[in-house]
């Protein structure tokens, strides 16, 4: 009975204000004692990276990055996105700006190296700052008071991926 290999891959430049949410949750995490199926990385603004990395084979990848979504700075989201919708991308539509990230365009070319997505969600926190003014490093303190919390939901998803897939295993 083998349990799920998580992904936890935190997005965000810190050089964009509320955009270093996901570094900021990858610091959290990294304080924290995640079971030996999870592993959390700080990817930053390194698309190739994080291409490479979903070409592992993980069962679960959750993204943690800002989320702009019309919602009060701060409020957290756990998104599933449809994976469909990378199934019919091609390869051009994929082209990664080495100096900044967009997961989907991540995702795009993941996919058309022959990544097999098996479940992805997506961990946001609504920015109060994104983008922006270059340089503006920091984030504002409704996103701040977001990480711990951002942290613990993480943890709890993990641990709620772990026992869904043991007892679908064990039966």
């Amino acid at each position: 009975m083998t349990k799920p290999r998580i992904l936890i891959a935190c997005i965000g430049n810190i050089f964009h204000g509320d955009d270093a949410f996901g570094v900021e949750v990858a610091r959290g995490l990294a304080e924290r004692k995640l079971p030996d199926e999870a592993v959390a990385v700080d990817y930053g603004i390194r698309g190739f990276d994080l291409a490479f990395a979903l070409m592992d084979g993980y069962e679960v990848t959750i993204f943690v990055d800002a989320t702009q979504r019309g919602e009060k700075p701060g409020t957290l989201y756990v998104i599933e996105p449809d994976l469909k919708e990378f199934e019919n991308q091609t390869p051009q539509s994929a082209v990664i700006d080495s100096h900044g990230m967009n997961p989907m365009r991540v995702l795009s070319m993941a996919h058309s190296m022959g990544a097999d997505f098996k479940r992805l969600l997506v961990v946001g926190c609504e920015p109060e700052t994104l983008g922006g003014e270059e340089g503006k490093m920091g984030l504002s303190d409704s996103v701040q008071a977001a990480v711990p919390e951002a942290v613990k939901l993480i943890e709890s998803l993990v641990d709620k991926i772990l026992e869904e897939k043991y007892f679908q295993s064990a039966v």
